[in-house]
């Protein structure tokens, strides 16, 4: 969309691993309470013979580790990736140890090597997760061919099929996949998500303060208008009554000075767009002329124009307020439309009785056909030096965020948009519509 996404929105800082070391440290508090629960009940309950020594020692073994993250980091510690990963990959070995030492693949219990991929997947990068897999695939392959016998009652030997413990040698690396893919894309996407809709926040918070601060310097403005034109009248009539001397030169200078004040003043009442109470609602032909109005300049500059059109029905213009956020999604939208015209770019208004529509439409090579049903998903491209361009499929800087901030500001109006390529022309068209009276009655609310 623009370089606005950049300026006004950095993006929030976030850990390199969103998960505390307690939740890793619970989890495998709870496979040591599982594995020793099986491994007694196997041996003593079952009655089975079970290399008991040397899988309570492994079990012990995840204890100390335990134990011992649990001193030297804390349990609010939020480990770096590395750590994260070298715990995952602990999991995995010790969960290997314990399936060799009773029977390999053929232990029910070897779908459990899936846990250490799933975590992965949702918490660390596919980096990480690619590795965790192999590692996991890798064990699983030694287990095919390497391990001890599977307990099974005294005197009784059970081995199972090799055609059998193949299958699920083949059945471990496809949910391995699976899971690492799918677990990774959807928790990946949903942090997209979160940080994109923070920024946002961001974003609309800012101009809202910018919004405020214009307010209070217009209001400013107008209480010390007064004490100046005082001072400025008294300073004339000493001036009269003193024509000549030192103190008619202080007195210019005075007058002078409070010249430069107005001037200043006046500067801080064009702030505001608004003005006053009087002029916070407008009619949406103004609205849009003031947005248009305010990308002239950079138009101009390259060569191009801004033409505004309306489309008139019986009823009357709707009047609306200027919202912040109504405000900078559409100012967003038009500066984007600028950027990528070639020559014009036109916004048409069309109003009836039910609805309220703005298109907004440049004469540029379009949008790829291929991102259409994309635009508006959080970054959409990845980063580059420049800016971000939402028509290019490799991006062109940015975050990637701009039509994204822009559509939820704007559907937070009650505003439904529909990105198209024009069917005569192919030029790139953004059309926002609202119910009329949802736009009337909802843009004053702070969105």
């Amino acid at each position: 969309m623009s370089e606005i996404t950049q300026s006004s929105a950095p993006a929030p800082a976030r850990s390199a691993n969103p998960m505390r070391l307690e939740t890793l440290v619970l989890l495998r508090w709870l496979a040591i309470s599982g594995q020793l629960i099986t491994v007694v009940v196997v041996r003593y309950g079952l009655g089975y013979d079970v290399p008991l020594g040397a899988c309570l020692l492994l079990i012990a073994l995840s204890v100390l580790v335990n134990a011992g993250l649990l001193i030297r980091y804390g349990p609010g510690h939020r480990p770096s990736t590395r750590l994260a990963f070298l715990q995952l990959a602990y999991d995995s070995l010790q969960l290997g140890g314990l399936l060799y030492l009773t029977g390999g693949l053929g232990n029910p219990f070897a779908i459990l090597l899936l846990a250490p991929v799933s975590v992965s997947a949702s918490t660390l990068a596919s980096r990480e997760t690619i590795w965790v897999g192999t590692l996991v695939i890798a064990i699983a392959s030694a287990l095919a061919l390497f391990h001890m016998p599977l307990p099974w009652i005294e005197g009784v030997s059970f081995e199972p099929p090799r055609i059998y413990l193949t299958g699920v040698w083949i059945a471990i690396l496809c949910a391995v996949g699976f899971v690492a893919g799918y677990t990774n894309k959807v928790a990946h996407e949903a942090r997209q998500l979160v940080d994109a809709l923070t920024i946002t926040e961001l974003a609309l918070s800012r101009q809202q303060q910018l919004s405020a601060l214009d307010g209070l310097a217009a209001a400013a403005a107008h209480e010390l208008g007064t004490p100046l034109a005082t001072i400025a009248l008294a300073a004339k009539e000493i001036r009269r009554d003193h024509g000549e001397g030192e103190l008619a030169e202080d007195l210019d200078l005075i007058m002078d000075q409070v010249a430069r004040c107005r001037a200043i003043l006046g500067k801080l009442r064009n702030l505001r767009p608004s003005g006053s109470d009087l002029f916070d609602s407008a009619t949406l032909s103004d609205i849009v002329a003031e947005l248009a109005k305010a990308h002239e300049g950079p138009a101009l500059v390259e060569g191009k124009s801004i033409n505004l059109a309306q489309t008139r029905a019986e009823q009357d213009e709707p009047v609306i307020a200027r919202n912040v956020a109504l405000l900078y999604g559409l100012g967003n939208l038009i500066e984007n439309a600028v950027q990528f015209a070639k020559v014009e770019v036109t916004i048409r208004a069309v109003w009836d009785g039910r609805r309220v529509m703005i298109a907004i439409m440049d004469d540029g090579p379009g949008f790829p056909p291929d991102l259409l049903s994309r635009l508006g998903e959080p970054y959409l491209t990845t980063r580059t030096k420049d800016r971000f361009d939402p028509r290019q499929p490799d991006g062109g800087g940015g975050l990637g965020l701009g039509v994204f901030i822009a559509k939820t500001l704007l559907e937070r109006t009650g505003a439904t948009l529909k990105f198209f390529n024009a069917r005569a022309n192919g030029h790139a068209c953004v059309e926002i519509s609202w119910p009329r009276d949802t736009l009337v009655r909802n843009a004053a609310r702070d969105v």
